[in-house]
């Protein structure tokens, strides 16, 4: 490992990039923002606002845009939908709603043009200062039981770097990712990265360690990012910013990530996020994962749906 440099102690704040059009789930996305696409039964973006707040950082920022005001108030009181709600006796909804007010302080900045992640997270910049910081993308749910957030911010803070997390992926899969040419060090989950690639082909991919949506970053990254030139698909990519600092000599760090990890960037991988989530809740799972063996055995014909939602 390097040797520990100064820096500025561990992060307390959380950027989210949410300013995206969410162009692969229209329609649905015309009007709701796909930060709030439910789920099971909770938006995707409250799941990563729970990670961040249980990882101890309540100072979350979402860099939004133009028709996003919604995810702001998903995080404020309704107060009348509470009275509603407890006059009804429903305390088990009126906690649910509740609870993402109670999670986080919630602060916003606009990004005036979609020009990469990279743009986006320097739209934090006068938010964040100089301290270092996490990057949380909300395509990437990582299940509470397997906590990432901790491991890496806890790394940073020991460093003074850039720490990414990583998983293993399919080689054939390298051109969906930012790559990472990386080396082992004494501490088995963590390997010293020199060279970061974003989404190389296949034959042209130093490895197979994929960047995930996890990244802490030291406030320098502002600097380097505003003199940052467009990257691939001609935006400012926060991959190339990585890759300068790496270069000038700050240590980058990536911790390996074998848990539970939910993609809901696009339809596939967001329908199964929500089956392997509902088949897996206490509440929700038995009688679902029934009814699915089912559905499955019968050879996926539409079966009759004796649930409580199954009668109107």
């Amino acid at each position: 490992m390097p040797e520990t440099r100064t820096h500025a102690g561990r992060a307390t704040k959380a950027v989210i990039p949410a300013a995206g059009l969410g162009t692969r789930f229209l329609p649905a996305t015309k009007a709701v923002p796909k930060e709030l696409l439910p789920v099971v039964d909770k938006p995707a973006l409250q799941y990563v606002v729970e990670e961040a707040a249980a990882a101890g950082l309540t100072d979350v920022l979402l860099v939004t845009g133009r028709g996003k005001s919604s995810m702001v108030d998903h995080f404020d009181r309704k107060l009348d939908l509470e009275q509603s709600l407890a006059e009804s006796g429903k305390y088990d909804l009126l906690e649910a709603i509740r609870r993402p007010c109670e999670l986080a302080s919630i602060h916003t900045s606009r990004q005036p043009e979609a020009l990469g992640l990279g743009h986006a997270v320097h739209c934090a910049a006068a938010h964040v200062g100089q301290q270092p910081f996490a990057v949380m993308l909300g395509d990437d749910l990582i299940d509470e039981r397997d906590p990432l957030l901790p491991r890496m911010l806890d790394l940073q803070a020991q460093t003074g770097g850039i720490v990414v997390g990583l998983i293993e992926v399919p080689k054939e899969l390298t051109k969906l990712y930012g790559i990472a040419t990386a080396t082992l060090t004494d501490e088995p989950d963590v390997v010293a990265i020199s060279e970061l690639v974003e989404k190389p082909e296949p034959d042209e991919a130093p490895s197979n360690l994929a960047v995930i949506g996890r990244y802490v970053l030291p406030g320098e990254i502002f600097e380097v990012i505003a003199r940052t030139k467009p990257g691939r698909g001609g935006e400012i990519q926060l991959t190339d910013a990585m890759a300068t600092m790496a270069a000038e000599g700050t240590p980058v760090h990536g911790v390996l990530f074998s848990g539970r990890r939910y993609d809901t960037g696009d339809r596939q991988s967001y329908l199964r996020s929500v089956v392997k989530l509902a088949a897996d809740r206490d509440d929700l799972g038995p009688d679902f994962r029934d009814w699915l063996k089912s559905y499955v055995d019968s050879g996926f014909q539409s079966t009759f749906d004796s649930g409580p939602g199954g009668a109107r």
